[in-house]
């Protein structure tokens, strides 16, 4: 799953360890999510949306 994290978290010049303490996971975690290499709960991306004071649409795309 395609995602727009690391370009939404560099807006706001966030560390990965800065949007992981918001978001109450590990860094690893957020790397893992930014990477593709794990896609987040559904929880996890309301969590994100409203971290980022979006839509999870406006983050996450199935798009390749």
């Amino acid at each position: 799953m395609k995602n727009e994290l690391r370009v939404l978290r560099a807006q706001r010049n966030w560390s990965q360890a800065d949007l992981a303490e918001r978001l109450g996971i590990s860094r690893q975690s957020v790397n893992a999510i930014e990477t593709g290499k794990y896609d987040p709960s559904l929880p996890l991306a309301f969590k994100l949306a409203r971290v980022f004071d979006t839509t999870i649409e406006a983050i996450f795309s199935d798009q390749p």
